[in-house]
């Protein structure tokens, strides 16, 4: 979907400006970007948050990409690929006459390259709070019996094959994710990209993370302030046409109520996750406001590590406890969907008679009167602070609705609030939680990248180890025919309903707000918005 006020436009990434867009002479070129939080670190490899792939996506491509408007894989570094019978070789033809930004040749050396670079990680890199994506999809690094990646090799200058272990069916479409991005072999070298320190709880990142990301984008970093602003230019040597944006300032404005006031003082030309109770002044004042179509899932998360989160009657009963509709009605953006499971309805394997939980706060209170809590719950219930996420724009109303459910089932909550970046290590980098409000933007468009990232393996997050559930997670991914995949993952979905990892809430639709000289913008469902796409009026 794209914003459009002035006609209908095609990707400039092969075309150049359209008619609709006004000369890059007759418009202010720089575009500021209202974030909602600092990015994790500028290396997309190390990265799991939406501010970092927001920065990263127009610093890096993938082999594969995204076709507009939709979370469908598409040609991108790599022109064309070909995968054999067996489904555990692919051979990709890759994009002629490509660098990266410091002036290294993009090849099929270079593919290689960043596939054993992931594989080859140990230590804290090779842990789910540094390398989240790659761990999840690929099954582990050199030396682990389940790794999914085997070897790629060069066949000639633009030929890479890379060879699996196992057929994965989801493998062409999670290339596109920005984790997975092709990086600039030199600057990783020369900028120590691999040498991370800290703690799984609170990493620190490298020289290369912090100051010299190199990819072959539409645009090159040029600065950072922490707490502030992240800056990049355009890219002169960039394969494809560049557009009108020749600088781009992500400025970080984690108040929703600051940034919609930032665009309405005309400090930046858009922001995102624009809060569901702004939507009609904005647009009344003339901005221009769209949603994306949703493709997320919200949740409320239950880390069995905690003992009382370990009996199914009590996860029973905190999922009776919880009141869906009147969350989404009362807090979350006008064409949220109610969730009965943990992906979209579009997505392949969505179960229509998975069992459900209905809103029951005197079920909940029976059931924790039988597994021994007469007398009320008390759990800690984390969330994170100053941040909107689109699947979680208002976390701390979030919280309060959900807060108050629970103490009217007798379950009182301790309340844990984190800055965002301390939130993702405390949850994914420890076992120091409860409940706790999270959720996912689908990346692409596979079943595997919802409920296999969630749930495919034993995790800080979960805290759970189902081997049951982790092996038919392993052979769906393998599945590939998609009806049949589909019927396994409905299964697989019934499944997960019963154990109760979790109460899946909602699909919400974040919304974005725009300048009127933003006469067209990118939007995509999985967030693959790069700037040069934009269109600009004077």
């Amino acid at each position: 979907m794209t914003l459009a006020l002035t006609g209908c436009v095609q990707s400039q990434r092969d075309s150049g400006t359209t008619d609709s867009a006004a000369p890059a002479s007759d418009v202010d070129s720089t575009f500021v970007f209202g974030t909602s939080g600092e990015p994790s670190g500028l290396d997309p490899a190390f990265a799991n948050d939406g501010e970092s792939f927001r920065i990263s996506r127009n610093i890096f491509e993938g082999l594969i990409g995204v076709e507009p408007g939709t979370a469908d894989p598409a040609p991108l570094l790599a022109e064309s690929w070909e995968t054999s019978e067996d489904g555990l070789s692919t051979t990709f033809e890759l994009k002629p006459d490509v660098t990266f930004h410091d002036g290294t040749e993009f090849n099929a050396e270079a593919v290689c390259a960043n596939f054993d670079r992931w594989y080859n990680w140990t230590g804290l890199a090779a842990t789910e709070s540094l390398s989240y994506y790659y761990g999840s999809l690929f099954g582990g690094f050199a030396g682990d019996e389940n790794a999914l990646y085997e070897s790629c090799s060069a066949d000639d200058e633009l030929t890479a094959t890379v060879n699996l272990t196992r057929p994965f069916s989801g493998f062409i479409p999670a290339l596109s994710l920005p984790a997975l991005a092709m990086q600039s072999p030199t600057a990783l070298e020369e900028y120590a990209a691999d040498e991370v320190g800290g703690s799984e709880e609170a990493p620190t990142y490298s020289e290369y993370a912090e100051a010299h990301p190199t990819g072959t984008g539409p645009f090159v970093f040029e600065s950072w302030s922490p707490g502030e602003s992240v800056v990049l230019q355009a890219y002169p040597d960039y394969w494809g046409e560049q557009g009108q944006v020749q600088e781009i300032v992500f400025r970080v404005i984690d108040d929703p109520t600051a940034r919609r006031q930032a665009l309405e003082a005309g400090d930046i030309d858009g922001y995102d996750l624009v809060a569901p109770a702004d939507t009609a002044a904005l647009e009344e004042a003339g901005f221009n406001v769209m949603q994306r179509d949703p493709f997320t899932v919200l949740y409320l998360a239950f880390n069995q590590q905690v003992p009382e989160l370990q009996d199914p009657l009590v996860r029973q009963a905190i999922a009776h406890a919880i009141d869906r509709d009147a969350l989404v009605t009362q807090v979350l953006p006008d064409g949220t969907e109610v969730a009965t499971q943990f992906i979209p309805p579009v997505v392949n394997g969505y179960n229509e008679d998975v069992t459900t939980y209905d809103y029951d706060p005197a079920r909940a209170q029976e059931l924790l009167a039988e597994a021994g809590y007469a007398d009320g719950l008390e759990l800690t219930f984390n969330y994170p602070v100053n941040i909107s996420r689109p699947y979680m724009p208002n976390p701390e109303e979030i919280f309060v609705a959900l807060s108050g459910q629970l103490e009217q089932a007798g379950i009182t909550v301790t309340p844990v609030a984190d800055e965002w970046v301390d939130y993702l290590d405390r949850i994914q980098g420890s076992a120091d939680h409860g409940i706790h409000l999270l959720g996912w933007t689908g990346d692409y468009n596979d079943t595997d990248n919802f409920v296999g990232v969630f749930f495919g393996s034993q995790g800080n997050e979960w805290g759970f180890d189902n081997p049951e559930l982790f092996q038919a997670l392993a052979e769906a991914r393998q599945i590939p025919d998609l009806e049949e995949a589909g019927a396994r993952y409905e299964e697989i979905n019934e499944q997960i309903a019963q154990f109760i990892p979790g109460v899946p809430l909602a699909h919400p639709a974040p919304s974005l707000a725009f300048d009127p000289r933003v006469t067209s913008y990118p939007a995509s469902p999985v967030n693959d918005e790069v700037y040069n796409m934009i269109e600009l009026s004077e």
